[in-house]
C-alpha cells in the first residue's frame, strides 16, 4: 500500500483536530479521546494515533487550535486598528458575536480550559495558563494605551480591566450556554462596553 503523503497527513490531523475543538469546548480536554475521535471520524484508532502519539499530543494540539480559531475570529479582525479603546471596544463585539454564532457548540473553548486545568499540574495546565497570561497581557497593553490618550473617562489598572473583560465575556459565554437565552450575551456586551467608556 503507497504511502500518505505529508500533505494528506497534514490534511487529515487537521480534520482531527477540528473535531476535537468541537468536541473539547463539550467535554473539556480530558474529555477527548482517541476512541470517541476515530468513531466520530470513521477512522481506525491506530491511524489516529499513529497522528499524536498520545493523548497529551493530541489535547496539546487541540488547545494550540482553539486558541488560533479564536485569535483568527476576534483579535485578528481588529489587530491593524490602532491601539486603544477603539479597538477594544471592536475587539468586544467580536469576542460576543464568536459566541453568538455559536462557532463551537460548547461556547467558549478557553474558558473550559481553564475551568478544567486551573487546579491541576503538568505540561497541559502550564499551557492552558500560558495562553491565559498571553491574552491577559495583550487585552491589558490595549487598555494601557487608552489610560496613556485618556480615552477611559476614569483612571484604571489596565490589569483589572482586562481581567473584568475576560471575566465579563467567559460569564456571558456560560449563562448562554445554560439558559439558550442571548440575553446574556446582550447583557455581558453591555457590562464589557461599560468599563470602556
Amino acid at each position: 500500500m503507497p504511502r500518505r503523503s505529508q500533505a494528506d497527513v497534514a490534511d487529515t490531523r487537521a480534520t482531527v483536530v477540528d473535531a476535537a475543538v468541537r468536541d473539547a469546548s463539550v467535554r473539556g480536554l480530558e474529555g477527548l479521546t482517541i476512541g470517541h475521535l476515530a468513531e466520530q471520524l470513521e477512522m481506525s484508532k491506530s491511524g489516529l494515533f499513529g497522528l499524536f502519539g498520545s493523548k497529551l499530543e493530541l489535547q496539546l494540539a487541540t488547545l494550540q487550535a482553539g486558541i488560533e480559531l479564536f485569535m483568527r475570529e476576534v483579535w485578528t479582525p481588529v489587530a491593524e486598528l490602532p491601539a486603544g479603546r477603539v479597538r477594544l471596544v471592536e475587539l468586544c463585539n467580536r469576542w460576543i458575536a464568536f459566541h453568538e454564532r455559536e462557532t463551537l457548540p460548547g461556547g467558549c473553548f478557553m474558558t473550559m480550559a481553564a475551568v478544567e486545568w486551573d487546579a491541576r499540574s503538568g505540561p497541559l495546565r502550564d499551557a492552558v495558563a500560558r495562553a491565559m497570561r498571553r491574552w491577559l497581557s495583550l487585552l491589558a497593553a490595549d487598555v494601557a494605551v487608552a489610560v496613556e490618550h485618556g480615552e477611559l473617562a476614569a483612571p484604571a489598572d489596565p490589569a483589572d480591566v482586562a481581567f473584568q473583560l475576560n471575566a465579563l465575556a467567559a460569564s456571558a459565554s456560560c449563562a448562554y450556554q445554560l439558559s439558550g437565552d442571548t440575553r446574556a450575551l446582550q447583557r455581558g456586551r453591555r457590562c464589557m462596553q461599560a468599563l470602556l467608556v
